[in-house]
């Protein structure tokens, strides 16, 4: 089994030779409500089964599921949940996501995975992170509205003083003559007593500009979320004052992780983020009924298809939980409607996000309260 995170890059899990398994489920992280998450998943492989028999044979079938199959039955797995559970399983690939979110259920074999709520996930306005530092460590979290989990930092972030400055921690009664290597360059100091709150100070901004550093190549980079910063007052100002990373945003919790339940961190992070939400959507929202009214802009699906297999895309609305089934002619354009127990039908929606993405296009699934028409779908040409 490959236990992945949800910060793919589009067109990582998307090569799947037919058949493709994609399955979705709501899970619980508590006893006693996740002991039926392991039941559920069972009859939700019991759906896929009876899709792929349609296509494929018996053994077949049996040689496709048994990771499935194992994965239901493995208790450490189900007693460790999230959110939500995402399955992608094929003839080579098997990999499983625990999600930060609910899910519908879905069970679906297609011609491609079905990935739409990991694109939710992994392209959501919502999603954000939290670093907790003092002058000891840093704790990452990464999370969104609903859930709130601590990660592994990049195994080039250092995780605490010693890490990021080695034997150049300030001797406690003592300086060299100057600094330099990780944390940057600083001016020289002659040899000499010098104050232990002084010292203490600059260990700190060092540490704080090698933490900035390497956060935000190898995590804010990469994952363009907003990066909080949970601290005492004391250090804010010193880390925002010599952070360079653009998405670092201005206001802060204080208080570092260690003292607070990590649902409060959330309820604190999300009071933050929630604003910075809002104006990224309408801010979209907004640019799609500009778009309309100047003919740049759609939400009828035949028409944007048409505009996606074309590459005229430059942004695609799409309304979460909606699941529209039927086939796309990747040539021409062409939709047909039909029953997604079919082992070839998916969602157009999904693979209309998938097309979009491939071609540069700009993805925000959105849920149905916050989408800007009704027909599930709106987008924004290039031309």
């Amino acid at each position: 089994m490959e236990l992945s995170d949800t910060n793919f890059a589009v067109g990582t899990i998307d090569a799947c030779a037919p058949p493709c398994l994609s399955l979705y489920q709501p899970t619980h992280r508590h006893h006693p409500e996740n002991a039926q998450d392991p039941i559920r998943f069972r009859n939700l492989v019991k759906t896929l089964e009876a899709s792929l028999l349609q296509s494929v044979s018996a053994a077949e079938a049996e040689a496709m599921l048994a990771p499935f199959v194992a994965l239901a039955g493995d208790h450490d797995f189900w007693t460790h949940s999230r959110d939500g559970l995402a399955v992608l399983g094929g003839k080579d690939t098997f990999r499983v996501f625990k999600l930060q979110r609910p899910v519908a259920e879905l069970a679906v074999v297609a011609n491609t995975f079905h990935t739409k709520p990991l694109l939710r996930l992994r392209q959501s306005a919502d999603r954000y992170q939290v670093l907790g530092i003092n002058r000891h460590r840093i704790r990452l979290f990464e999370g969104n509205q609903y859930g709130l989990d601590e990660i592994e930092p990049n195994a080039l972030v250092p995780r605490t003083m010693t890490d990021a400055l080695g034997e150049l921690v300030t001797e406690s009664q003592q300086t060299v003559g100057s600094y330099g290597g990780v944390g940057g360059s600083h001016t020289g100091m002659h040899h000499g007593h010098i104050d232990k709150v002084e010292e203490k100070d600059q260990d700190a901004e060092r540490f704080f500009r090698a933490v900035d550093r390497a956060i935000t190549e190898h995590h804010s980079k990469p994952s363009a979320f907003p990066l909080i910063l949970a601290t005492l007052p004391a250090h804010q100002r010193m880390f925002h004052e010599l952070s360079h990373n653009s998405l670092l945003v201005v206001e802060s919790i204080d208080v570092h992780p260690d003292a607070i339940p990590i649902d409060e961190l959330r309820e604190r992070a999300w009071k933050v983020i929630e604003p910075l939400y809002l104006a990224r959507l309408d801010a979209t929202i907004d640019e799609f009924g500009s778009a309309r009214a100047r003919e740049l802009g759609n939400d009828d699906l035949t028409t944007v298809t048409a505009a996606v297999v074309a590459g005229r895309v430059a942004t695609l609305i799409v309304e979460a939980d909606r699941v529209i089934p039927g086939r796309i002619n990747a040539e021409t354009g062409e939709i047909t409607l039909a029953d997604l127990s079919l082992p070839d039908v998916d969602d157009l929606l999904d693979d209309l996000t998938e097309m979009a993405a491939r071609m540069g296009g700009n993805v925000v699934v959105v849920p149905a309260d916050r989408m800007p028409t009704t027909t599930g779908i709106a987008a924004i040409y290039r031309y």
